[in-house]
């Protein structure tokens, strides 16, 4: 059991290029801090060099290898559950691909310890828009994809997209009960919609998100459309209660 501490998940796929750098870049940042990868079989045999850095560091870096690609959400959950049962406080969303900076880390953490906050969101729109790398069309779709998501749920957070998140677990502990419907794009919305739903208190702390420059991205049009239509119903089973 770790009580007390805090736990990283970082869900992967083919982030070979990536994975050692990032696991010790996160876990430099804070002695309490955990690491969990949730690899769907990554053929680039991501999974592999995990393990390997799991003998280096085993109090620390943790492992769930899933059998196939089977989505960011699941990930996720996943790796909420094993956090839950092996006794963490505080849970962290976060990519692999280096998006997110593990310095933020310290940041965010500080708000679930001392500010009475329940959800903490790395955010990209919360001052302007902090986005590094990627084309003019992309931060558009993302942005205006926040807006409608805000306009559509209700939720006061400017990044309802983010995919840099800390939750106290109490917070993911409530959610669990109830049943995610999302995998892709409109999970992180679903996620915060919910804890905002069930009384939760969610702040943003503004982030520099820079695109990844190593691996490709995971992104495709099926995930967007699933986040617009999706959201429509998210909103209408919360307003007719079914």
């Amino acid at each position: 059991m770790y009580q007390g501490k805090s736990l990283i998940i970082i869900p992967s796929y083919n982030e070979a290029e990536n994975i050692v750098e990032i696991i010790n870049d996160v876990l430099i940042q804070k002695e309490s801090f955990h690491l969990l990868i949730v690899d769907d079989n990554s053929p680039d045999k991501t999974y592999k060099l995990v393990e390997e850095e799991i003998i280096k560091n085993p109090k620390k870096i943790f492992l769930i290898k899933r059998e196939k690609k089977s989505g960011l959400g699941s990930a996720y959950l996943a790796g909420f559950k094993w956090a839950i049962e092996n006794g963490y406080e505080k849970i962290f969303e976060m990519d692999a691909d280096y998006s997110h900076d593990p310095k933020d880390l310290l940041r965010m953490d500080v708000f679930l310890d001392n500010d009475g906050y329940d959800v903490v969101i790395g955010s990209r729109y919360v001052s302007g828009v902090n986005v590094v790398n990627w084309p003019i069309q992309r931060v558009l779709l993302s942005y205006f994809a926040s807006i409608y998501a805000r306009l559509i749920t209700g939720v006061p957070v400017k990044d309802l997209t983010s995919g840099f998140v800390g939750y106290k677990v109490n917070v993911l502990k409530s959610i669990l009960k109830e049943n995610i419907r999302f995998n892709g794009y409109a999970f992180q919305i679903e996620m915060k919609f919910k804890a905002h739903s069930n009384g939760f208190k969610l702040i943003e702390i503004p982030i520099i998100f820079t695109d990844r420059t190593k691996g490709e991205s995971k992104m495709s049009l099926s995930i967007v459309w699933e986040a617009i239509f999706g959201l429509l119903l998210l909103k209408i089973k919360k307003v007719f209660k079914f």
